[in-house]
């Protein structure tokens, strides 16, 4: 049996949560809501993050804009989804929502601004 312990990230409260797994069974014990034991086992089985960094811009009132993924990926993709961001240059003008990386790393993920950045 495997046993690991994890802090919440599921809502403010951060509780300390021990994930103990026995082949197919997983017991989640110290949430105090659902989303808690939701993290937990999702977590210790298939671990996801979203990712933010920046993107140099050219022609651009700013220098770099700020991208994150749409949605969460893999754990294990994260620094070849970031060696895809860093070889990217974006052409101003960028507004928030635009997709600078389409299928980054072969996730099936975008990676989208979050700044809008004018022309100069």
């Amino acid at each position: 049996m495997e046993v690991r312990e994890l802090t919440c990230i599921g809502c403010p409260l951060g509780c300390s949560l021990t994930v103990k797994m026995d082949g197919e069974t997983i017991e989640v014990k110290g949430n105090t809501c659902r989303r808690g034991e939701d993290y937990a086992k999702k977590e210790v089985t298939n671990p996801t993050r979203i990712v933010t960094s920046s993107v140099h811009v050219t022609g651009g009132n700013l220098e770099m804009v700020s991208v994150k993924t749409q949605r969460d990926i893999p754990k294990d993709k994260i620094f070849a989804v970031m060696e895809e961001i860093r070889k990217v240059t974006a052409q101003a003008p960028v507004a928030i929502g635009d997709v600078l990386i389409d299928n980054c790393a072969g996730t099936g993920v975008s990676v989208v601004a979050t700044k809008n950045v004018e022309r100069c």
